[in-house]
């Protein structure tokens, strides 16, 4: 570098920040060594401040336009630099811009999650997330309190602390809010201004406003989910009882239009679910208490009846069809007795074996004992 080149950058005359970022909230002007001089151009663009900073203290700040430094417009850093009556040297100061600009659609969220007192489910756990915008009021504020001497303070510098103060706040007032769980979804905006409300105040600590908070979602853990949605859909279908009939009675319709293929899961279930409706305990006479209610007027008729055809539930399986003597071996084999289920072509539904008129005679436990010589 040339000699004439060095005077002339040891000493600056145009002080300007051509922001290029999305994420700056203040920069500082980069001068190094060099210096300031009498008569310098000032540029300060729309949605920008600079701020003048002479050994830690805070001095003359513009807005935007084009100025010419003099004594005129800087009377604070006049005063702190003791200019008595002007200056028309160099001098040294920081020159800081800060952005304002707004800066949106910055995220929130819980990262874990929040127990709350639900009154018709108890102890639950939420996460919330959302958003929320800022912009700078008060770049002294900023400056003084956060940025210090930073050269580039960007925004996730702040708002990482900001999320802390948000997700603590959002606690709070989703508590005091004391929404009931199911009512949440309808409380959003509602639970935004109280964010606004709470964490305002606190953000203009900084020289920053709060603009917008939005609550997008409040969840529940995965596996509470699905028990919601299981006990939703259970008060869907209302009575149990009668839902539980009219699938057995569906079951045996399929059951009826195919009698020989017909799965043993389903006998299985109709066998259980009539059972526990239709037929006397177990090793009781049959009675007309007992005796099974008529099938429903929306069902079907069943087929003619078919002499001598017998469906078993045996194990929990569907077998058949046996004529008598297929039945007499299974009895024989002590694996088929008076309560064991069944049903033959012309029946309504499933019933005990021994309430079939050909089979009225059997002991509800199978055969007696031998006697003994």
């Amino acid at each position: 570098m040339g000699f004439f080149a060095k005077i002339v950058g040891e000493f600056i005359d145009i002080i300007e920040w051509i922001d290029d970022s999305s994420d700056t909230l203040v920069y500082r002007f980069e001068r190094y060594d060099n210096e300031i001089k009498y008569g310098a151009k000032l540029t300060v663009r729309e949605g920008q401040y600079a701020l003048f900073v002479n050994e830690g203290k805070l001095a003359d700040g513009f807005g935007p336009g084009m100025y010419t430094l003099e004594t005129q417009n800087i009377p604070v850093l006049t005063t702190l630099k003791g200019w008595k009556y002007g200056f028309s040297s160099p001098f040294k100061a920081e020159v800081y811009f800060v952005s304002l600009r707004t800066f949106t659609n910055i995220k929130w969220g819980t990262r874990n999650p929040i127990m709350l007192r639900d009154p018709e489910f108890g102890p639950v756990r939420l996460r919330g997330f959302g958003s929320f915008s800022l912009r700078v009021t008060d770049p002294r504020a900023l400056i003084a309190a956060v940025v210090g001497t930073d050269g580039r303070f960007t925004l996730e510098e702040i708002t990482e602390q900001l999320r802390s103060l948000f997700v603590s706040r959002f606690a709070d007032a989703l508590a005091e809010s004391r929404v009931p769980l199911l009512d949440l979804s309808t409380q959003y905006d509602e639970l935004g201004l109280m964010l606004q409300k709470r964490i305002g105040p606190e953000f203009q600590e900084y020289g920053l406003e709060l603009g917008k908070p939005l609550v997008e979602n409040i969840s529940l853990p995965e596996e509470v989910e699905k028990i919601l949605d299981k006990r939703t859909s259970m008060g869907m279908i209302g009575d149990l009882g009668a839902f539980n009939r009219f699938q057995a009675s569906v079951a045996m319709e399929k059951a009826a239009e195919n009698p020989g293929q017909a799965g043993g899961m389903m006998g299985m279930g109709v066998g259980v679910a009539l059972g526990q409706q239709t037929i006397a305990p177990w090793g009781a006479p049959p009675s007309a208490s007992a005796a099974p209610p008529p099938p429903p007027a929306s069902a079907a008729p069943p087929p003619p009846p078919v002499p001598g055809q017998y469906h078993l539930v045996i194990q929990g399986q569907q077998q058949g069809p046996y004529d008598l003597a297929g039945v007499r071996q299974w009895i024989a084999s002590g694996q088929v007795t008076g309560q064991t289920l069944a049903w033959k072509p012309g029946m309504a539904q499933w019933v005990a074996l021994q309430q079939f008129p050909e089979w009225a005679t059997m002991a509800p436990g199978g055969p007696p004992p031998l006697p003994t010589p």
